[in-house]
């Protein structure tokens, strides 16, 4: 038989019996037992074939196989126990052997519980880190516990870890242990856990726990004071905070204060939060630089900490812009634009039209050759390119005088009798000139792009045909006027006459000169050397019709009068000419 046999609980145990005869003789009998408090209690007896259980207690979960080994199913804590095997022999006499049975069960896996409370570093006594316990563990376990993964041992005044066993009416065991140790503040980033042991099978297993972290108490031994954004960029009109962090757990008491005349300082707590530590600085002006101060107050040991910080709050202020020269400018003249400023930072100048468009670079700007139409508003823009956001602008009026100039009127103006017009007159001048007319009629004025317009609407009458209409624009410096000449216009039916009759003369040329020269190709025309051709048959007829054409340009004669070869004839032959027309 085996020494020892383990068997988890709620498992199956085997135990073997195994024997031997002399002379291959069988048995009479086998006893199956067990020791109670030194007494044998029989579970069964196998006499040949027959089974008999004598124990009421292991009813139903007893059995015995053909090898006569014993099972016993359901094992609970209570069978750990030792199993005794008889056999009977008869005259060869009676042995017997014994088996321990180890009934085990897998303890639950540890739940620790860190101190909710937190630690505090200057704490006199050992505080508890946390709590362990594992439950339903046979045979009993153990814990062990462990920081940053090593394990740690009981020390005296340092670290103490004591454990608690309970057996429960089950058989099982829980196991619990605390942990007291004292802690630092670079325990604030420490993890601990606990390890629950027991034994298998001979071999020693281990279950952990999870991974705890406590909170620990400790007084601030640095303070730190920034502003955000970073004081290079702060500019006026930004909101600003200035954020105190101190190193302490937990965070001390905050105060704020700014340095003013004779190194007195202004206490500013009243506008921070002085448990986050962040004082906020709404629409910075210049008047808003200065050291700054923050405070701590560490409320346990009453210790005080101070950080400063200097706030410089950027700002461009005393833009001007000079004109020279800066008398009354006259068109064709010219003007130099200076723009200055102040700032802390270095600066860059830009010029730019009432439009917003660019125009030029640098703080001076020359205009030359000035008209009414380069007058304008100019601005001086001043940017800190180390400071994104910082700039101002200053506008000064460039503005050109003199006396009106008329750039544009509605003549000729192609009219018709009693046909309601409109005539326009357009001018341009500083100061703002007025426009008059010399006929009546309905007037409307209205500015366009620095000109000032005049619509004059009349009804056409012959006095206004024939003397037109005069545009006069007067301011302080002078005087100018343009006339508007008005034409008669044709009605449609009369130019419809005029274009008829000149197609009509077009196509009767066009059918003569193509008789001419139909002619001229047969041959009818033969054109002679002396001063008169007869080109008639030889007996006359009185109904012949005689055309005499008589030439007084010698430029025609020539052009008109050339032989049957091309050949142009003198002048002096082309005196009179008869053209005889037969049918």
């Amino acid at each position: 038989m085996p020494a020892v046999v383990e068997v988890e609980s709620g498992g199956t145990a085997r135990i073997e019996c195994n024997f031997y005869i002399p002379g291959n003789g069988s048995y009479t009998y086998i006893n199956w037992s067990y020791i109670d408090r030194n007494n044998r209690v029989r579970l069964c007896r196998i006499t040949g074939s027959e089974i008999l259980e004598e124990n009421v207690d292991y009813k139903g979960r007893l059995s015995v196989g053909e090898d006569n080994a014993l099972s016993i199913s359901r094992v609970t804590m209570q069978d750990a126990r030792t199993f005794v095997c008889q056999v009977g022999a008869g005259s060869h006499g009676v042995g017997e052997n014994r088996t321990e049975l180890h009934v085990y069960k897998v303890p639950e896996a540890p739940e620790i519980v860190p101190n909710p409370a937190g630690i505090s570093v200057q704490s006199s006594d050992i505080p508890q880190i946390a709590h362990c316990v594992s439950k339903n563990g046979f045979p009993p376990p153990n814990i062990t516990w462990h920081k940053n993964g090593e394990q740690l041992q009981p020390e005296e005044k340092m670290v103490k870890i004591p454990a608690t066993l309970t057996r429960e009416s089950s058989g099982l065991y829980t196991v619990s242990s605390t942990l007291f140790a004292h802690v630092t503040r670079e325990d604030r980033n420490s993890l601990y856990h606990c390890t629950v042991h027991y034994w298998l099978r001979g071999q020693r297993h281990a279950v952990e726990s999870r991974r705890v972290n406590v909170t620990v108490f400790y007084p601030a031994e640095h303070v730190k004071l920034q502003v955000m954004p970073s004081s290079a960029l702060v500019k006026e009109g930004d909101d600003v905070k200035l954020v105190c962090e101190a190193d302490g757990n937990p965070a001390p008491v905050f105060s704020f204060y700014k340095r003013g005349l004779e190194d007195s300082w202004q206490d500013l707590s009243s506008l921070a939060d002085t448990n986050s530590g962040v004082l906020n600085l709404h629409d910075v002006k210049k008047s808003s630089s200065g050291l700054y101060r923050c405070q701590t107050l560490d409320l346990d040991d009453m210790r005080q900490l101070e950080k400063d910080v200097e706030l410089v709050v950027n700002y461009i202020e005393g833009v001007h812009v000079k004109m020279e020269p800066s008398s009354p400018l006259q068109e064709g003249d010219s003007v130099r634009l200076s723009c200055d400023a102040h700032s802390p930072v270095a600066l860059d100048y830009q010029w730019r039209d009432e439009k917003g468009r660019k125009v030029g670079e640098g703080n001076q700007l020359f205009l030359s050759n000035l008209t009414f139409e380069t007058s304008s508003n100019f601005s001086c823009k001043v940017m800190a390119p180390s400071v994104p956001g910082l700039e101002q602008s200053k506008q000064v009026a460039v503005a050109v005088q003199g006396k009106p100039r008329i750039v544009a009127i509605s003549s000729p103006l192609y009219v018709r009798q009693d046909e309601v017009v409109n005539l326009t007159c357009k001018a341009i001048a500083f100061p703002r000139p007025s426009v008059h007319w010399n006929v009546n009629g309905t007037a409307h004025e209205y500015i366009e792009n620095q000109h000032i317009a005049s619509n004059l609407t009349v009804r056409v009458n012959h006095d206004l045909l024939r003397a037109g209409a005069m545009c006069r624009v007067s301011n302080a410096l002078g005087i100018s006027e343009k006339h508007i000449q008005l034409l008669d216009q044709k009605t449609p039916e009369s130019k419809g006459v005029i274009i008829v009759a000149i197609i009509i003369c077009i196509l009767v040329v066009a059918v003569l000169g193509s008789v001419i020269y139909f002619l001229h190709k047969k041959g009818k025309i033969p054109c002679g050397r002396a001063g008169k051709q007869d080109i008639t048959k030889p007996e006359a007829r009185k109904d012949k019709i005689v055309v005499e054409v008589k030439s007084d340009k010698l430029s025609e004669e020539a052009g008109l009068l050339q032989g049957a070869n091309g050949e142009k004839r003198p002048a002096a032959d082309q005196s009179e000419k008869y053209i005889d027309l037969r049918n």
